[in-house]
């Protein structure tokens, strides 16, 4: 995924009313952005850091600009746009990338499943093989070297879980896919300390056969990709 047309840097003030932040450009010009992550963005909020984001042509917009990566104090990066983790996913499935999921022929998105009203982030299909619903979440907390999913108590990202498991119930494949979108995480593991319930409902996922994958993402400020899997603990 390239960023076109380049980012453009600032450095953070604040986050504040979940969709918004303030920076300043280098001519110390404040800024107001759109912030497109709606989790808490814990250990993700560095202020006097440099940031980077987009701009969008659209005249409707009343933030035109969009806030992409943040810099930590210990120089790894930090993708903050939680939305690019499905369309980052998407294009390393089409290339061949995440080797658990090559060899099929159809990819859907946001396709109904399950029995609670819910969307699968990625639908897999091909001939001779159950169909493949891969859930895709964004991971950037890092905490004493250890990279956790979620950030908050997250009823949604139980509610999927139980989808999935439901999936695998019916003869189907289910796939939980974290994107790890910060440079200095290694190892992703369920915050137990955050969401136990979360955490408590992931190892019944994997006893009942949902598939747990992580991959780590190549960030710079012109690009990011997802590049290669990294281990999770349950």
């Amino acid at each position: 995924m390239r960023f076109t047309p380049a980012l453009q840097q600032g450095v953070l003030i604040k986050r504040y009313k979940r969709f918004l932040a303030d920076i300043t450009l280098a001519d110390g010009t404040p800024l107001t952005i759109h912030c497109p992550n709606t989790g808490s963005m814990r250990n993700c909020l560095f202020p006097g850091e440099k940031v980077w984001f987009s701009t969008s042509a659209n005249p409707q917009r009343k933030y035109a600009h969009t806030w992409e990566l943040m810099s930590t104090p210990t120089g790894d990066l930090i993708g903050i746009h939680a939305g690019n983790a499905n369309a980052l996913a998407e294009e390393a499935i089409k290339k061949g990338v995440i080797n658990e999921l090559v060899g099929y022929t159809q990819l859907y998105r946001e396709a109904k499943y399950g029995d609670e009203n819910s969307r699968i982030d990625i639908l897999l299909k091909g001939d001779d093989r159950p169909d493949c619903y891969v859930e895709v979440k964004s991971c950037t907390l890092l905490e004493d070297g250890q990279g956790y999913f979620p950030d908050a108590v997250s009823l949604r990202g139980q509610k999927h879980l139980r989808e999935l498991m439901q999936m695998v119930k019916l003869g189907q494949r289910a796939v939980l896919l974290f994107v790890v979108q910060h440079s200095g995480i290694h190892c992703v593991a369920p915050a137990q300390h955050i969401d136990p319930q979360y955490a408590k409902l992931l190892k019944m996922a994997v006893l009942a056969g949902v598939e747990v994958l992580a991959y780590r993402c190549e960030i710079s400020p012109t690009a990011i990709q997802l590049s290669q899997s990294c281990p999770v603990n349950i």
